[in-house]
């Protein structure tokens, strides 16, 4: 599209500024081991995209007076991982969001509309960004203790709901928790709710990295709709890859249905946090299912688990204790020197640090940190 506009060039300063930028990327890229982002992909193929103001504004699922969207490649896109969570297109419905956060935002949010005075419980190993939204929400909450993996501890979950017994509890579960990759048991807190005869209640899944590995595992635990969840977030950005963060939102339709308006500046009904939403993230997601389809995901997922135990044992070899918790990519072991940590760009918290292998990470990669690290 010819501009209406003679707008001036870049100066070769500002040309140079750029050309520094992306060698710095290219560089730390090589060394990115501590963040789960995928740096394995390529969407060449969708950058003519990139000329249009793609908005998918309002329910993905309508139509509505903006054209310029992607809302067909979004609702397969959610169709796709409705699927990948064991739920049924009948009673559940998503969008995709900007990120993890959005998506636990989002599940949060209906929670409180179905439950206003209801309790969060959430362990000490959630994401950072969960008492932030809890604030945001003006939740009533309580942060439940973690066990040494990360896992949640169920005693102290059980014992404080039984305290709290007058109020219906909002559960919020961590399928890989931020630091360790622990799995919090679904079936063991649906036993202890059940156990306490409580039979008003939420669970809302942070599967944000978890989501996109179990479901190509042949021994899943439980973790999706058929688990008897409320809603669920995945991140799009990490195991899948994109160079825009993303993510998606599921949920009860039950549930979305309490919140949804039909707004007339658009066309279409409301039932998402945010109103304009970045259309060229769901042509990435959908280019990936299309691209890489199930047995890819599994090939893909099989070598994280591969390089991981790799990694753990390289580890171990030079007499730093590394471990894994199962069904986790996430390399866990004592913090290391600090200009090492910054080289590869470890995430650490406490006393403990993490490598998150990645479908991008190699054994050269490894190999080298390995070096360093001796």
């Amino acid at each position: 599209m010819k501009s209406n506009f003679d707008f001036k060039s870049l100066t070769s300063d500002q040309t140079g500024r750029l050309d520094t930028l992306y060698e710095m990327i290219e560089t730390e890229a090589s060394q990115f081991l501590g963040y789960p982002c995928s740096c394995e992909f390529d969407y060449s193929e969708l950058y003519r995209f990139l000329k249009y103001p793609i908005n998918n504004v309002g329910d993905p699922f309508d139509t509505n007076h903006y054209h310029l969207n992607s809302h067909e490649f979004e609702q397969e896109v959610i169709n796709s991982f409705i699927r990948f969570t064991h739920g049924d297109i009948e009673n559940i419905w998503g969008y995709v969001t900007n990120g993890g956060t959005e998506g636990n935002l989002y599940g949060i949010y209906l929670a409180r509309e179905l439950f206003p005075t209801g309790m969060v419980y959430y362990s000490s190993s959630s994401h950072y960004s969960i008492p932030k939204i809890l604030r945001i929400a003006h939740a009533n909450s309580i942060m439940i203790k973690s066990q040494p993996n990360g896992e949640i501890d169920y005693t102290d979950l059980e014992d404080t709901i039984n305290f709290h017994r007058d109020v219906p509890p909002i559960i919020f579960a961590n399928i890989g928790t931020t630091m360790t990759g622990a799995i919090d048991n679904i079936d063991r807190i649906k036993q202890i709710l059940k156990d306490k005869m409580v039979h008003e209640y939420y669970i809302h899944v942070d599967a944000a990295l978890g989501g996109m590995i179990i479901p190509f595992l042949k021994n899943q635990p439980s973790f999706g709709f058929d688990a008897g969840i409320d809603s669920l977030a995945i991140s799009g950005h990490k195991m899948i890859g994109s160079p825009i963060p993303c993510g998606i939102a599921l949920a009860k339709k039950a549930h979305v249905n309490r919140i949804t308006k039909m707004i007339e500046y658009v066309g279409a009904r409301d039932t998402t946090v945010s109103g304009s939403r970045n259309g060229l993230t769901p042509l990435f997601l959908w280019y990936a299912i299309q691209t890489k389809g199930m047995d890819g995901f599994r090939k893909m997922i099989k070598y994280c688990f591969d390089m991981s135990d790799y990694a753990i044992q390289e580890l171990q070899n030079i007499d730093i204790d590394a471990w894994r918790n199962e069904n986790s990519i996430t390399v866990v072991f004592p913090k290391q020197k600090k200009r090492i940590m910054e080289k590869w760009q470890m995430a650490t918290q406490n006393d403990i640090a993490h490598i998150i292998i990645m479908p991008h990470v190699k054994k050269e990669q490894i190999d080298l940190m390995i070096n360093d690290l001796k």
